[in-house]
């Protein structure tokens, strides 16, 4: 497909914003820390690409002080979780099955299907255990848009689409 999702020239952009925690910070201090960090950031500059992927980490261990990396794929793309396909006129915004976090699912769900000039808002949290007993948090906000670049795409609040399946992490009702 050359360097477009379609032969009209769209691409698509997506910003992927990270909030990592310990469970040691699971409380009211903690999530007042965490309130403060902007969910959106201005898009750097981006070379060419079918999709162009701005992943910003803010983690408890750095002071929550954001880390970001720039990523240029080829469609389709399955980037943490979530894979993006065209199909012609749009794109196909799947998520897909997760083993490895609470609450999993081993289905591929379709969650978004974007036109031209479209944008999407995906949000998500989970708790991940590695090897050993520590758990640790992330809430994901994703950005998702199948139109131009701007450094400002994603920080207004006017979205074609927004999927919550965000739930309560620690127990209790959400």
């Amino acid at each position: 497909m050359g360097k477009h999702v379609t032969d009209d020239g769209g691409t698509l952009i997506v910003q992927r914003v990270v909030v990592r925690w310990s469970k040691q910070s699971r409380g009211a201090e903690g999530a007042t820390r965490r309130r403060h960090i902007p969910r959106a950031f201005p898009l750097p500059s981006m070379p060419d690409a079918p999709l162009r992927f701005h992943d910003v980490l803010a983690q408890e261990r750095t002071g929550y002080t954001p880390s970001e990396t720039i990523k240029l794929h080829a469609l389709p793309a399955d980037l943490k979780g979530l894979l993006f396909k065209p199909d012609g006129t749009g794109v196909v915004v799947m998520r897909t099955p997760a083993w490895h976090v609470f609450p999993y699912d081993r289905r591929a769900v379709q969650v978004f299907r974007l036109l031209p000039g479209e944008l999407a808002r995906y949000l998500a949290n989970y708790r991940f255990s590695g090897y050993s007993t520590d758990w640790y948090y992330e809430e994901w906000t994703v950005h998702i848009a199948y139109a131009p670049w701007r450094a400002d795409l994603f920080l207004r609040d006017a979205f074609d689409h927004v999927k919550d399946e965000r739930v309560t992490l620690y127990g209790g009702r959400g």
